[in-house]
């Protein structure tokens, strides 16, 4: 199966008015190359810290490089697991609601967020319902990095409504928890 191709709309067979965006972590695939992932990695802790100069910018460049090369690395379930059950997921949620899902992924892998909208958007979604499995609270990416792509996918795409699908009620996620207990009981 080819997994960027997979949850691609097919006209006529879901509600295209509302369209889900499914936002996932993302993983490195396990056979992207060993020296530039320990490279990516070393930019991106060194980028966090403050700082300017031309030194600065090249590593900003060479962050950007490798980041857009590990995103768009071709994705299997056997390099890449996590990739292949969040589309797996993906499935089961349309088939659960209806709507066509398109997964964005954080970081490491692609589409990214901002570019899971964009395909909703050129789909013909004029309202996104953007949904992540990270529950708590208290998580950088659920609560800073997924509420600024959807700001930039609002600036982008205006009369499209997109809607942050968090967070989720404790009690809610209790109940699914022991539900789930319950099968093992």
């Amino acid at each position: 199966m080819v997994w960027d191709t997979y949850f691609r709309p097919e006209p006529g067979h879901l509600d295209m008015t509302a369209g889900i965006v499914l936002a996932m972590h993302g993983v490195p695939p396990k056979d992207f190359p060993r020296n530039e992932m320990v490279e990516l990695f070393g930019l991106h802790a060194r980028l966090d810290h403050p700082g300017g100069g031309p030194e600065h910018e090249e590593l900003q460049h060479r962050h950007i490089e490798l980041d857009e090369k590990m995103r768009s690395w071709p994705r299997t379930p056997e390099n890449d697991p996590y990739h292949a059950a969040s589309h797996d997921l993906a499935h089961h949620l349309r088939e659960e609601t209806g709507l066509q899902v398109y997964v964005g992924f954080n970081e490491f892998c692609g589409p990214s967020i901002e570019e899971a909208i964009d395909l909703a958007v050129q789909a013909g979604v004029d309202r996104v319902i953007a949904l992540t499995t990270m529950m708590t609270g208290g998580g950088d990416h659920s609560e800073k990095d997924i509420p600024s792509a959807l700001e930039r996918a609002r600036l982008k795409h205006h009369g499209v409504e997109i809607v942050y699908a968090w967070p989720f009620e404790l009690p809610d996620i209790a109940r699914f928890l022991a539900a789930h207990i319950n099968r093992f009981k």
